[in-house]
């Protein structure tokens, strides 16, 4: 019997025992990522081998090395994920990876592994859009979490404002025209000389400093509830540049306050616009910018004044990681939508998404 009419049969005894213990990889950037989720929701075990140091020295994520150290790490981190589970090989039912979007190289990696390591368990395996994970990082964090609910998703290659209508099922809602927020962020903070990786740090940095001091201008879009930070971050680099050539020197603590309050007011204020005239009651944050600190803080504010129920993962589970995909691979598994092993990498995978909701 082929692969694919074995797989078949096993999907479908999965879906009617409904359990399923599923063994996740994710390599699509800088972070090598195992990990071991039972039923989308239980996490048995989460290990992420981070490159930060590596590619600090060149000031950004360098493809050709991210793609060589993710083939390192990813059998060390399959024991070590197995170990701290408390369960061998023959205790999983299925192997996921992220298969797209992000770095081709990178994810190459993980999907040549994961076929690999499907097809000699004879296990069930399931593609997984990076950035569904990202959303499905919330049912990690929060059991009582479930569809529908509007969810902005933010990080360094995207910034989405998606609905949720069912598990993998979206509606798209707005997203950015130009530069991701993640990506805005890293590029003011090369404009403020600060080193890789430059978000968290510029976050960090702003912490202590006066968003009042320094006025951005606020981005104009097209859509009602589309993005926009290309303006933004220029406006930064113009600043430093005007400064500097002028011989005045500037506050780097105030300045980064500013441009993270210019960046935060856009994202909160379109999400919480989609969400007054979908008529949504419970709202989400996902993604590596998830992580920002005042954003996190002013989602929350801003959905107890509107009062909607508002989730977000904890931090260990808004950059890239495992589990996230694991847990968006269970709901895929359960609707048996499978893999072959011809599965490549798709650099530019486009979140699966039906007709823009007419809000």
């Amino acid at each position: 019997m082929l692969y694919s009419e074995r797989m078949r049969l096993k999907a479908d005894e999965l879906k009617q025992r409904g359990h399923a213990v599923i063994l996740a990889v994710e390599s699509s950037c800088d972070e090598t990522a195992v990990a071991i989720v039972r039923d989308g929701r239980e996490l048995l075990s989460n290990e992420i081998a981070t490159q930060i140091d590596i590619h600090a020295l060149y000031g950004g994520v360098v493809p050709e090395i991210a793609s060589r150290s993710h083939v390192e790490a990813l059998d060390p981190l399959c024991d070590k994920a197995f170990e701290d589970a408390g369960i061998t090989a023959d205790g999983i039912d299925a192997v996921a990876v992220t298969c797209g979007p992000g770095l081709v190289g990178a994810l190459l990696t993980g999907v040549s592994w994961a076929k690999a390591y499907a097809w000699m368990l004879d296990k069930p395996l399931i593609g997984v859009n990076h950035i569904e994970g990202h959303v499905s990082a919330n049912y990690i964090a929060s059991p009582d979490l479930e569809p529908p609910f509007l969810c902005l998703v933010a990080s360094g290659g995207h910034s989405h404002i998606v609905y949720v209508d069912g598990y993998g099922s979206y509606s798209l809602i707005g997203q950015t025209t130009d530069d991701a927020a993640g990506e805005a962020f890293d590029k003011a903070a090369r404009a403020l000389k600060i080193p890789y990786p430059g978000g968290p740090l510029l976050d960090k940095l702003a912490e202590t400093g006066n968003d009042r001091a320094y006025t951005f201008p606020k981005p104009h879009t097209a859509g009602k509830y589309d993005l926009s930070f290309s303006g933004l971050k220029t406006a930064v680099v113009n600043l430093t540049h005007t400064l500097e050539q002028q011989g005045k020197s500037y506050v780097p603590e105030d300045f980064a306050a500013s441009f993270r309050k210019a960046v935060v007011d856009c994202l909160v204020e379109k999400t919480m616009l989609a969400a007054r005239d979908i008529g949504a009651h419970t709202i989400a944050l996902a993604g590596g910018v998830a992580a920002n600190r005042l954003l996190r803080r002013e989602m929350e504010r801003e959905a107890s004044l509107m009062g909607l129920k508002f989730y977000m993962p904890p931090v260990t589970l808004c950059t890239d990681n495992a589990a996230m995909i694991g847990s968006a691979a269970y709901y895929r598994l359960m609707k048996g939508e499978l893999a072959q092993l011809d599965l490549n990498a798709q650099p530019s995978l486009r979140l699966l998404m039906k007709e823009e909701r007419d809000v």
